[in-house]
């Protein structure tokens, strides 16, 4: 998730027409309007402008229109006047605009109270109003806008479309879209788990928080349920299916959109089309959206750029267990989330798994605080190790979520400390006191005394042409200074090796058979890995 800035667009397009804002033109002012009915509904959206005198104007409109009428034909009849309201009403008019004249000098009673039952609201002009030039003026605003908001529908078509002809990421094409919405952006998958977010951090995350009620709200969604459809849930909640191939595998929702939601729906649809592209186009399915969106929590909760807290509404809405749960942080080297992710549903065991920059991979497992989770741990690891080689390293167990951040780091550094050649020999789950003293090397590496300390000691073979004699020195070490052992791991006779341990030994200006001076060149040499990575 990133920040994004406030839309270049302006939400794309001038406000839609309202019934409010009709009664603001200048031509209609100078009718004098006076609304009388349906005030509290004046913000419903003029679709169209139509000028009838019809005692059955109803069946000839198709909802959204401002209907504007002299009622010369309704005169004198009460019943014929409630129901002509009520036909608007049933067409889902916008609003009545009465103009006041020989046949009604004065707003007529059973039209008020129809209208004001109905909800429908109800104008009148007490001064003579030229209905065509009030017509022209809303028709040509409509229009107007009809064209800026498919003009700005093909301009977001065409930017998205360059981004992923470039190669862009799912994130940058989802921050244009929050860019040209000017609202939080949410993109989801068929079990409405979030996969991608784009906006201000604080609106996004405001969503995040109540991401449960929000999606019930935009597809009336339940548990065990998926909600079909898209467009608008009311209060700028506008949404989009994805679909491709036949099917329907994705979800995108606008949250909040303050602009016209004609021009909210549009936008939504062609981001829609543009991430079908995308997937399409890239060969990414919505687990590879899964992943990146586990990646970028994961990576922000290691990283501790962002409080924990923050990133709680985020976990719960990827679909993390988050309530009163035993959070077991992981780190595993030489395998991907595509191992991964199969064991851990194979054990049904909820968790994130993202790969990190190194090769290595993050996994969060979320367990209920009755489980036993050094067991599930093992037998999560023990099931992984079934096939190739893997450093599985954990961290001790957490309740609260605000401590897994240093979890992770934990597991991290229990990852890197663990990979060398002694891995091979350590526990199938590998913990901080299995690391020993490589362990506290690794966590002191970047300090400018160890440094200074590793060059120091190994200096006279750091500079050396031939690597051999420090990879000697290195299996020496590592096997308990066991001769015998380091003769054959580097497939030298006796003879041979002493000869190149009386070379390190000149070279270093040290007795390699004093234990203290030993130890000396064997943290150095931890340190000097260490750093190396």
């Amino acid at each position: 998730m990133t920040t994004a800035p406030e839309s270049r667009h302006g939400h794309g397009t001038e406000p839609a027409l309202s019934v409010r804002r009709v009664l603001t033109l200048e031509r209609v002012r100078a009718g004098q309007p006076e609304v009388v009915a349906g005030a509290d509904r004046l913000d419903r959206p003029v679709r169209w402008v139509h000028v009838a005198e019809a005692a059955d104007v109803g069946v000839m409109l198709s909802g959204g229109e401002m209907v504007l009428t002299t009622g010369v034909l309704l005169a004198g009849d009460e019943a014929g006047q409630a129901e002509y309201i009520r036909s608007l009403h049933r067409a889902e008019a916008a609003a009545v605009v009465l103009g006041l004249g020989r046949a009604f000098p004065a707003p007529p009673e059973a039209m008020r109270r129809a209208a004001e039952r109905c909800g429908l609201p109800m104008v009148v002009l007490h001064r003579p109003a030229p209905f065509a030039e009030l017509t022209e003026e809303v028709q040509s605003r409509l229009v107007r806008h009809k064209f800026a908001a498919v003009s700005l529908s093909e301009t977001v078509r065409t930017e998205l479309t360059a981004l992923i002809t470039a190669g862009a990421p799912l994130q940058r094409l989802l921050d244009e879209v929050a860019v040209h919405s000017g609202c939080p952006v949410v993109l989801t998958n068929l079990a409405h788990r979030v996969l991608g977010t784009a906006g201000e951090r604080s609106a996004v995350d405001d969503v995040l928080r109540d991401w449960e009620r929000i999606a019930r709200q935009a597809w009336g969604y339940r548990p065990g349920r998926s909600g079909t459809g898209g467009g608008t849930a009311g209060d700028g909640w506008i949404r989009a299916e994805l679909r491709g191939r036949g099917e329907r595998w994705g979800r995108l929702l606008l949250c909040g959109y303050r602009g016209d939601p004609a021009t909210g729906r549009l936008l939504a649809d062609r981001a829609a089309e543009a991430l079908v592209l995308h997937r399409l186009l890239g060969g990414a399915a919505t687990d590879n959206w899964a992943e990146q969106s586990a990646r970028g929590l994961l990576t922000d909760l290691l990283s501790g750029a962002v409080p924990a807290r923050q990133l709680l509404p985020r976990a719960r809405a990827a679909g993390l267990p988050v309530n009163r749960r035993t959070f077991v942080p992981l780190v595993v080297r030489d395998a991907g989330p595509d191992r991964i992710d199969p064991v851990l549903r194979l054990l049904g065991l909820p968790g994130l798994v993202a790969g990190l920059a190194d090769g290595a991979a993050a996994v969060l497992l979320s367990l209920a605080r009755d489980q036993d989770a050094d067991a599930l741990t093992a037998h999560f690891a023990t099931r992984l190790r079934a096939g190739p080689p893997v450093v599985v390293a954990a961290a001790a167990a957490r309740t609260a979520w605000e401590e897994v951040p240093d979890g992770l780091r934990e597991a991290r550094h229990v990852a890197d400390a663990a990979a060398s050649p002694a891995a091979r020999e350590l526990p199938a789950v590998v913990r901080l006191r299995d690391v020993h003293l490589r362990g506290l090397v690794r966590l002191l590496r970047d300090d400018p005394r160890v440094q200074s300390f590793a060059e120091r000691e190994l200096d006279g073979l750091l500079g050396a042409t031939d690597p051999e004699l420090l990879n000697v020195l290195r299996t020496y070490l590592a096997t308990g200074r066991n001769k015998s052992r380091t003769a054959l791991l580097h497939h030298v006779s006796r003879p041979a090796l002493y000869r190149r341990l009386e070379a390190v030994q000149a070279r270093l200006g040290v007795d390699l058979d004093d234990f203290e001076q030993a130890a000396s060149v064997h943290i150095a040499l931890l340190a000097h890995d260490a750093q190396q990575g």
